[in-house]
This record gives structure tokens, C-alpha cells and sequence, in this order.
């Protein structure tokens, strides 16, 4: 199986890095140094069964780059040998998307590698034209995947990996189960991530339901906590409409199918290990006032 090509001799195709530099390190030594910082959280078991998955934010590292590290370093220790991570993310390019999307490139480039993508796979499920297409345009400028991969390399360095853009639609959860399988029947290690930040609120983002202030933000963390409740509630098909009614994750589509691959491995139970907001994670080095605040969580599946 082919390995991340550090070397600098690029496959044909390569999808170049879109927000290094803004999101994470553009430098390629302070981005594996940061990520190793990220995967150093300490891991402790919680279940005796493997862990098949996480949902992991994709703000920028200096707001949600510790709590991404946490759910992949606990996943890295249950999965040390996965060949290959399949992230279903958010889809944040203005474009309509009625089923998941992916990339034609050969592999991902962030700082200090490049990762294979898993060609065959994508080719096996790209097959499935109702659930599945490959268009660019949802990769190009996205940053849900990207923000990962160093993350993921760092973790997994042998590891292929599959971008996914999954639409909000109650598709997703075919979708999280028709990849798990593909994956089954091809004898692969797989881990499923889901690149999803939750509540997003304040006027900066035309959400604040419950006024501007401390008693805003405490909302939004208790409009957090109505979803991973359906989370740990290990009922992926009612992510979608909770989060319709509710705007508390911007990847509806990419939980709900992350959770339902998982769930084709077996899994049964779903940790939360952090859960925080922007406005709590940045106090220690870049306070904001108390106005706008983005949702994250750690969530591990096993």
C-alpha cells in the first residue's frame, strides 16, 4: 500500500493546500511540530471494543486545533494500524450539492507531506451515482478536510485517506453506510472522522436567539448539548432534522454519516470528551468579548 510521498516527486494530481497560513502553519516544521503537540493529550480507554471514529472540529488550530487533536490521538491508540481515514466534512462552498462529493486528485498536500488518496475506493463508490459523485468544486477552497490532514498524517503516516463532502441531507446516513461497507468488502482498516464544528452564534454570524452577551453564549453551549445528547443517543438519522430546527452543527451531513459507518463496524457507544466554545478556548491567549462563539467537540465511537 502506498505511503504519504514527503519525498517532493508529486503523483500526477495533487490538491495543493488552500488555507495554510491561516488556518494552520504554513511553515512545514511548525506544522508537524504543532500537530505533535495536538496528538500528545493524554489517552485513556474507555471502552474494551475498538473505536471506529470521532467528530472532530476544523476551526483554526489557535481555537479548536487541541480539541481535534484529542478526538484523533484517541482513535490513533484503539486504530494504530488504519489504512486508511475517510473524513466527511462540513460543505462550505456556496454551491448546491445534492450528494456527497468527492475529489479526482491523487493524493492531498499540506506543509510537510503529501498523503495518498484512496483511488480505488473512491472509484468503487463513485459507482453509486445516488449517493456519490466526484466534483472539485466542493475541494478547491474547502477547508473542513485540510485543516485534518496534518493532524491525520502525524497520526496515521502509512494511512491513504478519503475527503468526502457530505450534503445536509438524510442521505448521509446511506451514505456513512454504503462507505463502511465498500470498505468492509475491499479487507481495509478504515477510521471514519467527521469534520464538524457546532453552534455557531452571535450577530457575526445572524444567529443569536437568545441576545448578545454571557447568557447568549451559555445558550449556545446548551443548544450543543440538545445535539450530542442525539449523538450519544446513537440515533444518526435524527442529526439532520435536529440540527434544521436548531443550527447547532455546520457538518449535520458529515456526523450523521460518520456515525452510521461506524455503526456498520458495531459500534455501539459514543464518549464525549470535551466539549468547549471559541470564546472559552481563546481566553488564555486571544480573549474576545462575550458577543460571537463557535462550538466545539471531542466524541469518540466504539
Amino acid at each position: 500500500m502506498a505511503g504519504p510521498n514527503p519525498s517532493g516527486r508529486n503523483p500526477c494530481s495533487v490538491r495543493r493546500p488552500a488555507v495554510a497560513g491561516m488556518f494552520y502553519p504554513a511553515d512545514a516544521a511548525q506544522c508537524r511540530q504543532q500537530a505533535a503537540v495536538f496528538l500528545r493529550t493524554p489517552v485513556v480507554k474507555i471502552w474494551d471494543q475498538q473505536l471506529f471514529g470521532a467528530i472532530v472540529p476544523h476551526a483554526g488550530w489557535i481555537c479548536s486545533g487541541a480539541i481535534a487533536g484529542q478526538s484523533i490521538a484517541f482513535v490513533r491508540q484503539s486504530r494504530p494500524d488504519a489504512q486508511i481515514i475517510v473524513v466527511f466534512g462540513a460543505v462550505h462552498t456556496p454551491i448546491p450539492l445534492g450528494v456527497a462529493a468527492f475529489d479526482s486528485h491523487d493524493a492531498w498536500e499540506e506543509p510537510s507531506a503529501a498523503t495518498p488518496v484512496a483511488a480505488e475506493l473512491r472509484r468503487v463508490l463513485a459507482a453509486e451515482q445516488r449517493l456519490f459523485s466526484v466534483d472539485d468544486r466542493f475541494h478547491q477552497r474547502e477547508h473542513a478536510v485540510e485543516v485534518l490532514l496534518p493532524l491525520i498524517q502525524a497520526a496515521w503516516p502509512n494511512a491513504m485517506v478519503l475527503p468526502v463532502e457530505v450534503p445536509v441531507s438524510q442521505l448521509a446516513v446511506e451514505i456513512g453506510r454504503s462507505t463502511a461497507k465498500a470498505a468492509i468488502a475491499a479487507g481495509l482498516k478504515p477510521v471514519y472522522l467527521a469534520s464538524s464544528d457546532l453552534t455557531h452564534y452571535g450577530p457575526n454570524y445572524q444567529f443569536a436567539p437568545a441576545g448578545v452577551g454571557p447568557v447568549g453564549l451559555a445558550w449556545a453551549m446548551e443548544n450543543d448539548r440538545r445535539l450530542l445528547a442525539v449523538v450519544t443517543e446513537m440515533t444518526p438519522d435524527r442529526i439532520i432534522p435536529e440540527v434544521m430546527s436548531r443550527r447547532n452543527a455546520c457538518g449535520p451531513g458529515a456526523i450523521a454519516a460518520m456515525m452510521a459507518a461506524c455503526m456498520e463496524h458495531g459500534a455501539a457507544h459514543a464518549a464525549v470528551l470535551t466539549h468547549a466554545s471559541s470564546f472559552q478556548t481563546l481566553a488564555a491567549h486571544a480573549p474576545q468579548p462575550p458577543d460571537n462563539a463557535v462550538g466545539y467537540a471531542s466524541v469518540v465511537f466504539g
